[in-house]
């Protein structure tokens, strides 16, 4: 995961933690403490909104498997955005009643805290979430790197056998030529025999002959 992104998810989880603490402690106190309060939230709502776009472009930068758990966190961290700006509505009424202050005053700190426990849980779940993400991106990465050394090896390999299959095919060539002209020479050869037996034949004949006809005179 990007060290960019988990930056801006610190300061968030912490800047929201923040909030939902001042909101509790807003609907205790009374005029201009409570505006005071209520502008400090308003505040760092407007900041909390700039560190979710901040993660929303620094996610949609990252690969498209990190790029989805990521944005389907920063929808929960949206979403909690939005109830405490109905938090601060809810705080900012003047429609509210002195009964219903009281009330708040017993309920609200305890209601508060759920509300701020349970986003803590839902940040610890998404964080564990994206924990888990990122090691199997990690493991991802690993075995394509793993694979990718593999195939380097493999057409190394390959290229090797290639040089030795194309010396293979040159010697062939060599045998070849030699064989071609070695089968001319013993062709030649061949003719050269056959032509030699031919004359070795006629003076053969003729010796016969000339002794024939020598012998022949004699007898007569």
């Amino acid at each position: 995961m990007s060290d960019v992104f988990e930056r801006y998810e610190r300061q968030y989880c912490e800047l929201s933690a923040n909030l939902s603490k001042k909101c509790t402690s807003a609907t205790l106190l009374d005029g201009e403490q409570k505006k005071q309060k209520v502008s400090e939230i308003k505040a760092g709502l407007d900041e909390a909104e700039s560190l979710i776009r901040k993660m929303d472009l620094e996610a949609r930068s990252l690969q498209p498997n990190v790029k989805a758990v990521l944005l389907a966190k920063l929808r929960e961290y949206k979403s909690d955005v939005n109830n405490l700006k109905a938090e601060v509505k809810r705080i900012t009424s003047t429609n509210l009643n002195q009964a219903a202050r009281d009330d708040l005053l017993e309920s609200g700190m305890a209601d508060a805290l759920t509300v701020s426990a349970d986003q803590r849980a839902r940040l610890m779940m998404s964080t564990e979430r994206l924990n888990k993400s990122s090691d199997r991106v990690r493991e991802s990465r690993r075995t394509m790197l793993e694979t990718e050394e593999l195939g380097v090896s493999i057409l190394q390999d390959l290229h090797q056998q290639r040089q030795s299959l194309l010396h293979a095919n040159t010697t062939l060539h060599g045998v070849d030529d030699n064989i071609s002209r070695s089968k001319k020479i013993l062709t030649n050869m061949s003719r050269r025999m056959n032509k030699n037996k031919w004359i070795i034949g006629s003076i053969i004949a003729v010796l016969v002959i000339a002794i024939a006809l020598i012998l022949y005179f004699k007898l007569k």
